[in-house]
């Protein structure tokens, strides 16, 4: 017992250490100037690809490309218009607007994220809801070093006792 609680104690001290470190990063990114270059790069790429996912027709006038072509056009102009305007800014030293990321504020999100997948493709792949519901709820309470085993009974109760309402009680099909 004392063991587990050793290498549970090593690894909390090991993620708080990780989280410490991350905490203190931060990135400081121009955000109109990277947006525009990104969605500049999207536009090109949609109209490029766009011939072989749409279809036409000779026979039509108008045909089911001509509007998404004119608005990815429409896009590169003011993604190009943008570019300029902040090239010109850095040109001039002028400051450019930016937005600053904490790491570990991402690093978190991305995680949630994670798991909220990992739950989707496990409803997915086993055709069974509560399979993903109970990961999930699991998942979390992990996350957030949740030490008390029963909540994690109570947890997993409730997602099969709701899952089971929908699915037998209601009637519903996941």
């Amino acid at each position: 017992m004392k063991i587990q609680e050793k290498t549970g104690n090593s690894l909390e001290a090991r993620l708080d250490e990780i989280a410490g470190r991350l905490r203190k990063k931060e990135i400081t990114v121009p955000t109109d100037l990277l947006g525009a270059a990104l969605f500049l790069i999207l536009a090109a790429l949609i109209l490029y690809l766009m011939p072989g996912q749409v279809p036409v027709s000779e026979a039509d006038v108008v045909n089911g490309r001509q509007f998404p072509a004119m608005l990815m056009w429409l896009m590169i102009v003011c993604c190009a218009l943008l570019l300029i305007q902040n090239l010109i800014k850095l040109a001039k030293k002028e400051p450019l607007h930016t937005c600053t990321i904490n790491l570990l504020t991402e690093v978190k999100a991305l995680i949630i994220l994670g798991i909220l997948i990992a739950a989707y493709l496990i409803c997915k792949w086993t055709d069974l809801f509560v399979a993903g519901a109970v990961f999930c709820a699991v998942a979390f309470l992990v996350y957030f070093r949740c030490k008390k085993k029963l909540y994690y009974g109570i947890t997993i109760g409730m997602a099969v006792l709701i899952w089971a309402a929908f699915r037998f009680g209601l009637g519903v099909r996941f």
